[in-house]
């Protein structure tokens, strides 16, 4: 029998951090025996002490029998010193993110390690070709990707290098799969892929308060309310979601990706997040961030919106244009209380001109239309406004709009006590632009075969917390929808970061899942 067929017995790990030991405690619950090695004194013991106080908490809360937390100690010890890690399997690196520092690691265990052991390095953004590049046997150095906090973030990445053999990629699988992680394979790019597929929802809200479109409190709701999958919607808003995370981890990630990609417009970061990071405001870490927070990490100001009592809407006259998403907006209209129209000129009396872009903005709509910019607005319509699950509604105006209009579509829009978000003009809203980048970003790894479909939205689902997959959330909006929504954005800013990619294009024109692979 070739050694490589049977499952690794002994896991090395190389660095005894939060990463560490998160990763010995899963590897220790799978059966795994688990050699520690930092090189701090001490601190291997420390994680050993660590990981036992962490079984017997989960004992104590009846998460765990009391009679496994000798075993699961037992299963633990500490190498000592690189010798120590010569009957090892596996040998995973949780060190310092330096591309020397890991190198320099991996040459010296392979003076000690056999020939069949697995090189894994637990990198988030550094490329595995490279760290390989400076071995003996670049073809047994993988990426083991875990996320924090490891025992709950149940997905691991596996990146096979350019050099990384089908054997060694296939040894890591049959260790994960030991787990209650899941597992996915992915190609050696900049990101792997769940950081590479995160740049669409972050960098576009960005990106949106750049342009002054609303308040980057106004665009988390819309992000955390308005959106509705049928997996619900965002648990947390982008900028909130940065102040979770910390502007110092997240800026050098979104800046990395950008340059490693050679600039790739679809990824390019905002100057709002480079110059809060230099100044000091990371977010929860730091007490203040886009958010306040008091000492106990609980954030200062509130943004959560209070849903209001219906009040009755003034019977304003409304004229509905008839191009764009509007088939099911008369019956909202007259269901709130609104006193529809015919013709343009019947709404000439302070009446109110509606329309339902997909990816354009207000002011272009309504000038190559012909209507009275002033007494325009437009509501977005990608999730349907009319809907009993409806918690939010967004409406913009153009630059012409008169305030006395946009009073009058908030009063009538928010006559059932929905919470009516108004924007700023900009092609594509809020949530249809970020939806929309969140999808591009996905098509274009699935074209790039960094990752398979299914693995794409299982990755993503679960890395970082979307109600749906991203192909499955361009699935159910629609990618002829999705497809017209940054072909209108494209033509109307000349930004090639809306350009969308031919995965998209090919799928809508035929009408196929997102999900298709060929």
């Amino acid at each position: 029998m070739n050694p490589t067929d049977n499952p690794p017995q002994i896991i090395g790990i190389v660095g005894t951090g939060v990463m560490g030991r998160g990763i010995a405690q899963i590897l220790a619950e799978a059966g795994a025996r688990v050699l520690l090695l930092d090189s701090q004194p001490e601190a291997a013991t420390r994680a050993i002490a660590t990981l036992g106080d962490t079984w017997r908490k989960l004992a104590a809360r009846g998460k765990l029998p009391e009679s496994d937390v000798d075993t699961l100690v037992g299963r633990l010890a500490d190498a000592g010193s690189p010798d120590g890690l010569a009957g090892a399997d596996i040998v995973i690196e949780a060190i310092i993110e330096r591309l020397d520092a890991k190198q320099a690691l991996f040459r010296d265990l392979e003076q000690v390690v056999g020939d069949n052991t697995i090189l894994a390095t637990n990198t988030s953004s550094l490329p595995v070709t490279a760290i390989a590049a400076g071995c003996r046997l670049p073809q047994r150095v993988a990426g083991l990707h875990f996320f924090n906090p490891v025992p709950l973030m149940r997905i691991v990445e596996i990146i096979g290098g350019v050099r990384t053999s089908p054997d060694t990629v296939a040894r890591l699988q049959r260790l994960i799969a030991r787990t209650r992680h899941a597992a996915v394979v992915v190609q050696d790019t900049p990101g792997f892929l769940i950081n590479h597929a995160g740049r669409g929802y972050n960098t576009e809200a960005l990106r949106a308060l750049g342009e002054g479109v609303a308040s980057h409190e106004d665009i988390d709701r819309i992000l955390r309310e308005q959106v509705r999958f049928s997996g619900g919607g965002f648990r947390l808003g982008p900028f909130e979601l940065l102040d979770v995370t910390g502007l110092d981890v997240s800026q050098p990630v979104m800046e990395s990706i950008y340059r490693q990609f050679f600039d790739e417009p679809r990824f390019r970061p905002s100057v709002i997040g480079a110059q809060r990071a230099s100044g000091g405001l990371l977010g929860r870490k730091s007490g203040e961030g886009f958010y306040r927070y008091d000492a106990e990490g609980r954030k200062v100001e509130s943004t959560t919106s209070v849903r209001g009592e219906p009040t009755p809407a003034p019977s304003i006259p409304v004229f509905i244009d008839d191009e764009g998403d509007t088939s099911d907006l008369a019956a909202l209209v007259t269901r709130l209380g609104g006193r529809l129209v015919g013709t343009l000129t019947e709404s000439a009396e302070g009446g109110l001109v509606l329309i339902a872009p997909l990816g354009e903005d207000a002011s272009g709509v309504a000038a190559r239309r012909g209507l009275p910019a002033e007494r325009t607005v437009a509501i977005d319509t990608l999730f349907d406004p009319g809907a009993s699950s409806c918690a939010r509604r967004v409406l913009m105006s153009t630059i012409a709009t008169t305030p006395a209009t946009l009073a009058a579509a908030v009063a009538l829009f928010g006559a059932d006590g929905t919470p009516v978000s108004t924007l700023r003009d900009s092609t594509g809203f809020i949530a249809q632009r970020v939806i929309a980048m969140v999808v591009s970003v996905a098509t274009e790894i699935a074209q790039q075969r960094i990752a398979s479909p299914g693995d794409i939205d299982l990755a993503v689902r679960a890395g970082l917390g979307y109600p749906v997959g991203p192909l499955t959330m361009g699935d159910e909006i629609g990618p002829a929808r999705i497809l017209q929504i940054l072909g209108a954005i494209h033509a109307r800013t000349g930004d090639p970061r809306y350009r969308p990619g031919l995965w998209l294009r090919r799928r809508a024109e035929l009408g196929l899942s997102l999900r298709h692979e060929d």
